[in-house]
């Protein structure tokens, strides 16, 4: 009987080898940065490779929550006229950072919760896309301070965040560098090659805008990308190997050029990149979006044409999602995203809406091994780590709630940067600045403790715990 389990032993150690060396080595090129911790999450419901133009609606909204940080003052009243591009509320302290409308038309509702703090922005298109023109010369023509005022002006400013904190970049600072991701490792996030097939020459042209702002732009790409990004003019292009978070934008900043107390490096995603070189070539502020509608529970999961601050009800019924109370509706990916409803809008930084079930469920006896075969796991008492290419339906149950207990060892597995996760936790939570300094926190974002909040035993809310972090540092330090 101990031979027999001394074989089964052996047998699974080798399989375990073979996976590792055999089946997840694939051809690529050269990679700049190689990437092992992170964690894979093989979501059943990936976006087909196929731009649908989705139904339109006359319903748009913006919400000053996706500025964190923000204190909005409303240029526009209820019930007003307001063109494309037209500025519908600043920053109360930045007067000159504006945020406008995705659409022409009028602004139908100005929704307020607790002491008056605007919720929601509730805009009703005309269909006409009347825009506000900007004139603005030819790019060789402009300094970097035409830059940033035509970018404050036009309200594409907000597409710059910066680290550290996590927020929209002050336009009084020099970052040390720019960094764009060009892939998202993200479960069912959407494919950057693909958002971008239709807006190279508008992503070529906002890099040349963005180089006017920083002595560097730094462009990262998978290690085995053929696409046009690879071939993308005026950035320092990266090529990195690696499971999630390898495609984190602050990951890839840690490893290329790491933030430290006093330095700023800004950040912008790409199809915002290919907004702002429109706005240069046009003098039009461009909404576009294209979002990918995933997840286990979506019929036809696509790409969609659309733009921000859309209402999502038009492309859930176009990829095929019917039982809206059953389903958990996220602006973003499955990891990071926020939360949101059928009667919402699309976020303003939002490329993917992922669609899960929700978890109303019990699993009797869970806990005991290979019970959960249906389940993916990063733990060996699951069989889904024998099964490497098998994609699975999740849903949204945590299998447990919150416990006074932490593994040693288990967060660093799923974060591939030089710091220790959970004592950076533990010194947030008492709000110890110094050790918080001291252990990194000027390096980190809430999504990038995303798959903590996933792997840890402990079920503690990480990302919830970094932002408020990330807050007392801009209250304390600034």
């Amino acid at each position: 009987m101990i031979n027999l389990w001394i074989y089964v032993g052996l047998f699974f150690t080798f399989y375990e080898l073979y996976l590792t060396f055999v089946l997840q080595k694939q051809p690529h090129m050269s990679a700049d940065i190689s990437l092992r911790k992170g964690l894979s999450i093989p979501l059943k419901g990936q976006a087909k490779k196929v731009l649908e133009t989705s139904k339109t609606s006359d319903n748009f909204t913006l919400y000053p929550d996706d500025f964190h940080g923000i204190v909005p003052k409303m240029l526009v009243k209820e019930g007003e006229k307001i063109a494309l591009g037209q500025p519908v509320f600043f920053s109360k302290a930045n007067p000159e950072m504006q945020f406008v409308s995705p659409i022409s038309g009028t602004l139908s509702k100005i929704v307020r919760g607790a002491k008056r703090r605007i919720l929601e922005i509730q805009l009703k298109s005309d269909g006409k896309d009347k825009a506000v023109k900007h004139k603005i010369p030819a790019l060789d023509k402009l300094s970097d301070v035409d830059v940033k005022s035509h970018l404050l002006a036009s309200g594409c400013w907000p597409f710059i965040k910066q680290r550290p904190y996590d927020v929209i970049a002050n336009p009084d600072s020099t970052p040390k560098g720019i960094f764009i991701s060009g892939f998202n490792t993200a479960p069912l996030a959407a494919d950057v090659a693909f958002l971008l097939e239709q807006q190279q020459e508008d992503f070529q042209n906002g890099i040349n805008v963005l180089a006017t702002l920083a002595p560097k732009v730094h462009l990262s790409i998978s290690a085995d990308d053929t696409s046009f990004l690879s071939s993308v003019s005026g950035v320092e292009i990266l090529r990195v190997k690696g499971i999630h978070p390898a495609g984190n934008v602050g990951v890839q900043i840690h490893h290329i050029d790491p933030v430290n107390a006093g330095e700023t490096a800004w950040v912008v995603n790409p199809e915002d990149v290919a907004s702002i070189g429109r706005l240069f070539t046009t003098g039009v502020f461009d909404p576009q979006r294209t979002v990918a509608v995933a997840g286990p529970v979506v019929t036809k999961p696509s790409y969609y044409k659309t733009r921000i601050g859309a209402a999502i009800a038009p492309l859930l019924d176009d990829a095929g999602v019917s039982d809206s109370g059953q389903v958990r509706i996220i602006n973003g990916d499955a990891l990071s995203g926020a939360t949101t409803h059928a009667d919402g809008s699309v976020g303003f930084y939002n490329n993917t809406l992922t669609v899960l079930a929700e978890g109303n469920h019990f699993r009797m006896f869970g806990w005991l091994p290979f019970a959960g075969n249906k389940i993916f796991s990063m733990s060996r008492t699951s069989l889904s780590w024998l099964l490497p290419k098998r994609t699975y339906a999740l849903d949204t149950n945590m299998n447990g709630e919150e416990r006074a207990l932490v593994v040693t060892g288990e967060m660093e597995q799923v974060l591939p940067m030089d710091i220790f996760p959970m004592q950076l936790l533990k010194e947030c939570m008492v709000q110890n600045i110094e050790k918080m300094e001291g252990l990194g926190i000027y390096e980190v974002a809430p999504e990038d403790f995303a798959l903590v909040d996933y792997a840890s035993t402990s079920k503690i809310e990480a990302q919830a715990i970094i932002r408020d972090a990330l807050d007392l540092m801009i209250k304390e330090v600034g």
